[in-house]
């Protein structure tokens, strides 16, 4: 049955029938009445004794009154998660291409050939522990995908009352599973670079082609998706900020048979989360590349006006020598190649910004405020490691004040935002008058004492940017 050909909103009325002779048989009829005024007639039929239909005729009437009532009988699960997928979700502004295509594949490669065939009405709980009992001996991600999947399919199936009950109420994963708690990223240490490696990997990349790539990823924590969105224009000259306002990928929403060839995947999209859109302060070191960046851009862009490739002035940080903006796995060759030449171990690209978290942490910054400036807005990361680790420090206190505003200084804005998410206070320096002043003294004597460590000693990550121009200054 194909999905699309039916009329799914709720019934607003009903009416049924007295017990009548149907082909020589038994049944009844009901009239469903929807809003726009249309009616749909649901025929029950093939009872040999009148009271059988009148008996099933009675659980009817209770099922329009509870709203339980399941107008089509013969819809198959595959039919249920190909209509979804394609014309509930994939609509739907905020569903990402990356997760349109994973949900498409675990349901195509997955799903179906397990249990497509049944019908809804059918479809238990058993059949569904099956299922993910297979898929745990085989794969890690994948059960975990498939019961997302299941679990919204189904409720969507219940809210238009394609089904009676929800199978996937109450199911959970069969042992084997690792479980992940909410909002909570956990980072594996052994698959981060420590200061020194980073350190390394800076000097070396800058002979490569993705030197400003590892730049934003080790020093500032950036997504390689927003990496590659990043313009000139996202930047304060004057009071050295970066703006995370887009990243490139595939639009979902776009005929993509219209768009020029090799662009599918190059397109400005929306970021991943609201908390992902932020604005950071930049480290010294990551203000002079990207000055440098820019001049090349500025060379590439006079050089290059004439002629079947002319110079693209797209604005892109990250771009080829004619403006053009990178793919998103362009840099993975460049990056292979550069982890051999240094004789660091392979990590992927993406735990090159968990590093940034794991160096923040070790330094006592506050994992929530890590959050913050990696773009989530509630998630709290956890660092899993073989060895003792640093205890993470609860709550921001002022002894560390002097550390989160050379790494990452924050404003008004990001201090209220941090407070009503977390119940955290972040204390944001500003010029004083002498009324202030006065003010303050006067809240100080009423305060109590507060003892402040001192954490002079810690390594900062702007010792990377003092490295360098020291380098250059030798």
């Amino acid at each position: 049955m194909d999905l699309r050909q039916v009329n799914l909103q709720p019934y607003v009325g009903y009416e049924i029938s007295n017990i009548m002779k149907i082909k020589g048989k038994y049944g009844f009829r009901v009239t469903l009445i929807y809003a726009d005024g249309s009616q749909k007639v649901c025929q029950h039929a093939g009872f040999e004794k009148k009271g059988d239909a009148n008996e099933y005729r009675n659980s009817v009437i209770a099922q329009l009154h509870n709203g339980e009532y399941v107008t089509y009988t013969n819809v198959k699960v595959k039919e249920l998660l190909d209509y979804w997928l394609e014309e509930v979700m994939k609509p739907r502004p905020d569903f990402a291409a990356n997760t349109y295509y994973n949900y498409r594949d675990c349901i195509q490669k997955h799903i179906i050939p397990r249990i497509g065939g049944l019908r809804l009405l059918a479809l238990n709980q058993g059949h569904l522990m099956k299922m993910y009992k297979e898929l745990v001996k085989k794969y890690s991600a994948i059960p975990k995908r498939a019961k997302t999947i299941m679990n919204t399919s189904m409720r969507y199936a219940l809210s238009k009352r394609l089904i009676m009950t929800n199978p996937c109420e109450g199911l959970e994963l069969p042992k084997g599973v690792k479980k992940s708690k909410y909002h909570t990223i956990v980072v594996d240490e052994t698959k981060t670079y420590t200061l020194e490696q980073v350190k390394l990997l800076l000097e070396a990349s800058k002979d490569t082609r993705i030197h400003m790539q590892m730049v934003f990823a080790l020093l500032m924590g950036l997504r390689k998706s927003e990496i590659n969105g990043l313009k000139y224009s996202d930047i304060d000259y004057k009071n050295r900020k970066l703006r995370i306002q887009r990243q490139l990928g595939r639009d979902l929403h776009v005929d993509e048979e219209s768009l020029k060839p090799k662009t599918k995947t190059k397109q400005e999209i929306k970021l991943k989360t609201a908390s992902s859109y932020r604005e950071l302060d930049i480290p010294d070191y990551v203000f002079e590349e990207i000055l440098e960046e820019r001049k090349k851009y500025e060379k590439n862009r006079s050089r290059r006006q004439h002629g079947r490739w002319v110079f693209q002035d797209l604005d892109y940080i990250c771009c080829s020598s004619y403006g053009r903006p990178r793919s998103k796995d362009y840099h993975f060759t460049h990056y292979k190649k550069l982890l051999e030449d240094v004789g660091l171990p392979h990590i992927r690209f993406h735990d090159l910004r968990h590093t940034y978290a794991t160096l923040l942490m070790k330094n006592d910054i506050n994992q929530k405020a890590v959050a913050a400036a990696l773009g989530h807005s509630k998630s709290i990361i956890t660092v899993d490691t073989y060895t003792d680790i640093q205890a993470i420090i609860a709550d921001c206190v002022q002894e560390l004040q002097s550390f989160i505003e050379e790494v990452h200084p924050y404003d008004h804005t990001d201090a209220e935002m941090l407070k009503n998410m977390f119940q955290e206070i972040v204390i944001v320096e500003e010029s004083v008058t002498a009324e202030d002043d006065a003010e303050q003294e006067s809240r100080e004597e009423a305060a109590p004492v507060i003892i402040v460590y001192d954490y002079s000693d810690i390594t900062e990550m702007d010792d990377i940017a003092e490295w360098y121009l020291e380098e250059e200054v030798a």
